[in-house]
C-alpha cells in the first residue's frame, strides 16, 4: 500500500537555489533523456517568468529532499484564461509514495484560484502509472492531437 500524499510537502519555489539545480541534475534524467542539466540562470529564468510557478515536493522522512517537481503555466488567450502543466517528475526513490499526486492537485489548485478556464497535460502513452495518476486526480483523455513542429523522430 502506497503512503498518503501528505508524507510530502508541496510548495512553490521563490528562489533559485544550489539545492534546486542539484535537484534538477538529480531529477530530469529520469524524465527526459535528452534534457540538458539546468544552470542557476536558467532555473532563475523559470522561476522569474510570470506566466510560471515551479513547484517542487520535499519528504520530511528524507531529510527534506526535494523528491519531485511540476511547472505550472497560466496564461490568458482570447478564449479564457488556460493553464498547462509541464515536465512532471518523482524520483524513481519515491515513487508510489503520493508525491505526484501531491504535485498534480497543488497545480490544480493554483490554477483554479488563479482563474483556469482549463487545465492540460500530455503524457506519453508508455507512462501507465502517470496515467493512473492523472485520472485519480480528476483528468480525462480529450479527443486531440497533439502536434509538434520539427522533423519527426526516428521510429
Amino acid at each position: 500500500m502506497s503512503e498518503p500524499a501528505a508524507a510530502v510537502e508541496v510548495g512553490a519555489v521563490r528562489a533559485a537555489t544550489a539545492e534546486l539545480v542539484e535537484a534538477f541534475a538529480r531529477l530530469l534524467p529520469q524524465l527526459s533523456s535528452s534534457a540538458r542539466p539546468l544552470t542557476l540562470p536558467d532555473l532563475e529564468d523559470i522561476i522569474s517568468a510570470p506566466c510560471n510557478t515551479l513547484l517542487i515536493a520535499r519528504d520530511p522522512a528524507a531529510g527534506d529532499r526535494i523528491v519531485g517537481t511540476l511547472t505550472l503555466v497560466m496564461f490568458r488567450i482570447p478564449t479564457a484564461r488556460r493553464a498547462w502543466i509541464e515536465d512532471v517528475v518523482v524520483d524513481s526513490e519515491a515513487r508510489g509514495r503520493g508525491v505526484g499526486e501531491a504535485l498534480t492537485r497543488a497545480a490544480v489548485r493554483l490554477a483554479q484560484q488563479g482563474g483556469a478556464k482549463t487545465i492540460d497535460l500530455t503524457s506519453r502513452q508508455a507512462r501507465v502509472a502517470a496515467h493512473r495518476l492523472y485520472e485519480k486526480a480528476g483528468f480525462h483523455v480529450r479527443d486531440t492531437s497533439v502536434y509538434r513542429y520539427g522533423p519527426k523522430p526516428a521510429s
